[in-house]
């Protein structure tokens, strides 16, 4: 290969782009020509840049990888190497369709196989090939949207673990992270309430800017005299809904019949 590839890396953990540097600094025909920490940044380094790799993460807030094919286009997409720790399903779709990735955490040779296949696609010059394969994943992918009763993929000791949304209790915001209860396990996810939110259906509801509870685990509401209330879960745990969600809270619960309330959630007024 005569010139080196010019690469991109577009991951919002420090830590895995160091990963990617630091692997491809022992790959002398691959030359690191940006970096990017979101979304959005890499959108612009890709128009401005036009790399001929992508290390591209699938799971990031606001603007995640298939929103950076959606926004540039795949027919403009450069070479892409998705980065993911996403459910099985996408990676099977991945592997239907020729697209490579990589499971966080990276695995070397795993990483000096995907640079190989680099090699081989920047020599044969399949960019028509490799816009047609992304574009029938990503549609793949797309139909498969979930619904209320898909389950929620979440990574626990180097595994994917599916969890049923009904068995799901609560889910708390903790940073850039979501918390997530089920029973006595608890998930950290890599995902902002608010993203996480937008996808989730009822059961699961917004009752706070740090809160998504499952209507129903709700043993009981207490009302507050600033017009909030204490919603009181069956396991004993005690969250607070905001006023900015209440709406949402009482169409889900206030339409059972009223002889029916006691059985369920109580003290809602």
């Amino acid at each position: 290969m005569s010139t080196a590839v010019r690469t991109l890396i577009v991951d919002d953990e420090p830590l895995a782009r160091r990963g990617i540097r630091a692997r491809l600094a022992a790959a002398p025909d691959f030359e690191i020509v940006g970096e990017c920490a979101g979304g959005r940044a890499g959108i612009e380094s890709i128009r401005t840049l036009a790399p001929d790799l992508l290390f591209l993460d699938v799971q990031m807030p606001e603007v995640d990888g298939f929103a950076v094919v959606d926004a540039v286009g795949v027919e403009r997409m450069p070479i892409v190497i998705f980065v993911t720790a996403f459910d099985a399903y996408a990676l099977r779709a991945f592997e239907a369709h020729a697209i490579d990735y990589l499971l966080k955490p990276i695995d070397e040779s795993r990483f000096a196989d995907a640079l190989g296949r680099v090699r081989v696609r920047v020599r044969d010059s399949a960019a028509g090939v490799l816009s047609a394969r992304l574009a029938a994943m990503l549609a793949q992918i797309q139909q498969a949207t979930p619904s209320p009763s898909a389950r929620i993929a979440v990574r626990d000791r180097g595994r994917v673990v599916l969890l049923d949304p009904h068995d799901v209790e609560w889910i708390s915001a903790d940073g850039d992270y979501v918390r997530i209860t089920a029973g006595a396990r608890t998930y950290l996810v890599r995902e902002t309430l608010t993203a996480m939110a937008a996808r989730l259906r009822p059961p699961l509801v917004r009752i706070h800017r740090s809160t998504i509870v499952n209507v129903e685990h709700i043993g009981e509401l207490e009302p507050m005299p600033n017009r909030e209330h204490l919603v009181v879960m069956r396991s004993g745990a005690r969250l607070r809904s905001s006023r900015t969600y209440d709406d949402s809270l009482r169409e889900l619960l206030e339409p059972a019949p009223r002889h029916e309330q006691g059985q369920g959630v109580r003290g809602v007024r």
